[in-house]
């Protein structure tokens, strides 16, 4: 099995969801369940067909973060050093635009763009692993090529 790397505290927001789903969504969805049973017919009862769905839901993300977590390698950035890579925070200035941004490189489960974690696997990422603070990097997207310039690399 491939292992997954995480952040430490990528991992410990995964556990944490796992954990509502299981203490605090999973039996309010059951309590959902029953009581739309005791409204009669199944066939037309749209709030139990909802509900079950929820549950399927439910039950098919705590399945996926059980697998994620089980086959989790937890790196702490905090002992990492040199150029860039897994678990460094980066920060970027486009060479076009003069825009700064500022980036995690962090695993697949944990990638969310809009809050600066940036998916290892990403043709930015992949681009940023084994640069250094000063160097220019050009990256294609889907609206062409981009030039940015690295600022700095943080490991905390």
């Amino acid at each position: 099995m491939e292992k997954i790397p995480l952040t430490r505290i990528g991992a410990e927001l995964l556990e944490a969801e796992m954990k509502n789903l299981k203490s605090v969504e999973r039996p309010t969805i059951i309590t959902a369940i029953a009581e739309a049973r005791e409204l009669g017919d199944l066939k037309e009862n749209a709030e139990y067909h909802s509900a079950r769905e929820k549950q399927g839901f439910i039950e098919g993300r705590i399945k996926e973060l059980e697998s994620i977590l089980g086959r989790a390698d937890i790196i702490d950035p905090a002992s990492l050093s040199g150029t860039l890579k897994f678990g460094a925070t980066v920060a970027l200035v486009d060479e076009d635009t003069d825009e700064e941004k500022t980036y995690q490189i962090v695993g697949e489960p944990e990638a969310d763009i809009e809050n600066g974690k940036l998916n290892m696997r990403s043709p930015l990422a992949r681009a940023l692993i084994g640069k250094e603070e000063g160097d220019s990097i050009d990256v294609r997207t889907p609206g062409g090529v981009k030039s940015y310039e690295i600022m700095s690399v943080k490991f905390e």
